[in-house]
Order: C-alpha cells, then sequence, then structure tokens
C-alpha cells in the first residue's frame, strides 16, 4: 500500500492545529506548522521588525525567511517517506508559502514551484474561515478580511499545482476529524 500524505491547511484560526492533534490523539503521524518556532528563532536574532502583522511581511529579508520556510517543509516531506505508515498528516504544505507569497506581494521564482512540482502530496484539506471561532492574537495577527483574502489564495495556489482541494466542514473537532478520516477511506 502507497503511503498517503494529506495537508491540512486554511487561512489563519480556522482550526487546523486542533485538527492535527485530534488526529495525532487518534495514533496518525502529523508534521507540525514550522512556522511558530521559526517566529520565535525570527524575534531572539532581531530580524523580526513588527510583531503587529504577520512575521512573513515584516521580516527583514522576506525571501531568506520564506525559503527557510519551504525548505522545513520540503525536510518534512522527504522525512514521512522514510516512515512506515500508511497515512501521514501535515499542518499546512509548501503551497502555503506561495500562497502567502502572492498574498503579501512578494516574488518568487522556480527555486519555490519546483519542490511543488517535484513532492507531490495526496489529499488536501482546507478549512475555511470560520468567524465565530476566529481570533487575533500572539500567533495570528490578521483581520478577519486578511484571514478570508488568505484562505482564497491557498484554495486558488493548490488548485493551480493541481489538486482537489476539500473544504472541511464548520463543526466540532470531532466531527472534522470524522469527516476527513471518513473522505480518505471512503
Amino acid at each position: 500500500m502507497e503511503q498517503k500524505k494529506i495537508i491540512i491547511t486554511g487561512g489563519p484560526s480556522t482550526g487546523k492545529t486542533s485538527l492535527i492533534h485530534a488526529l495525532e490523539r487518534l495514533g496518525y503521524p502529523c508534521f507540525h506548522e514550522v512556522i511558530r518556532s521559526m517566529t520565535d528563532a525570527a524575534k531572539k536574532d532581531g530580524s523580526l521588525t513588527d510583531m503587529a502583522t504577520n512575521p512573513i511581511a515584516t521580516v527583514t529579508d522576506p525571501i531568506a525567511f520564506n525559503t527557510k520556510i519551504l525548505n522545513a517543509r520540503e525536510q518534512h516531506y522527504i522525512a514521512a517517506q522514510k516512515r512506515p505508515e500508511p497515512v501521514i498528516f501535515f499542518d499546512r504544505g509548501m503551497p502555503d508559502v506561495i500562497a502567502y507569497m502572492d498574498f503579501f506581494g512578494q516574488p518568487y521564482g522556480n527555486a519555490f514551484t519546483k519542490p511543488m512540482r517535484e513532492h507531490r502530496y495526496d489529499q488536501v484539506f482546507l478549512l475555511p474561515i470560520w468567524e465565530a471561532i476566529y481570533v487575533m492574537d500572539g500567533e495570528r495577527f490578521e483581520p478577519i478580511a486578511d484571514a478570508k483574502a488568505i484562505h482564497d489564495h491557498l484554495y486558488r495556489t493548490y488548485t493551480e499545482f493541481g489538486y482537489d482541494v476539500i473544504t472541511v466542514p464548520k463543526d466540532s473537532i470531532a466531527n472534522r476529524t470524522a469527516f476527513v478520516l471518513d473522505t480518505l477511506y471512503s
């Protein structure tokens, strides 16, 4: 049986991390979002100049920062291939980098698109913006209008790379988890 690599993605504050943790509690291996640890490191080394907005928009060298994100997500993909489990989940995938760069109007070239053509995921689940659970905090900087635009960029980027994006219903974590698993195994 060939391994399935599954992305859980969505704009800020859509419940991705909660869904990933629920899948982990069920025994599924999950690769976690890399930007949180990178943001902490950028704060410590002084390369993050403004904590009032998304770090991708305010680091002193956005191309270098985005390259680190892309490389870390590519390493997750490669590490997953070495694991024996038949299904592995990722909290965001490589195409998320381009979606955010597009949102922030940052240019990129083949160095960013090539890994996405070489490393294909098997399924993409997109969590929609859900105003009832949306919060801005120390890790979520975007107002709801920006979060909606990011959602649109994520959907567009994944579809442009040939993925069939499945929207996860707004529901409890248990029901969202069941939806993802039912969709995968049906």
